[in-house]
């Protein structure tokens, strides 16, 4: 069973979107990578207690876990469209 064009192209859409995720994940959601990514530091902290983190923590918090959120995102939706033209 052949897929449509509009569908082949909307799976191409979706996993360009995979792609961008995952280049985003790895460079803004890692960054800085040394001594240890950004990150991981802060869902330590977080899963610690939070005790002493201010806005700006919260903020830093939010914007290096959004890129994974997408990436996930992404590839459910990815996952789903491929199934279903099928």
């Amino acid at each position: 069973m052949q897929v449509p064009e509009k569908k082949e192209k909307i799976i191409k859409e979706a996993k360009n979107r995979v792609i961008i995720a995952f280049i985003a994940s790895v460079t803004l959601g890692l960054a800085p990578f040394f001594p240890e990514p950004h990150l991981f530091g802060k869902w330590r902290w977080l899963l610690g207690g939070a005790e002493g983190m201010q806005a700006m923590d919260w903020f830093d918090l939010v914007l290096h876990t959004s890129p994974w959120v997408y990436l996930i995102y992404s590839l459910a939706n990815y996952i789903r469209l491929t199934r279903t033209a099928r």
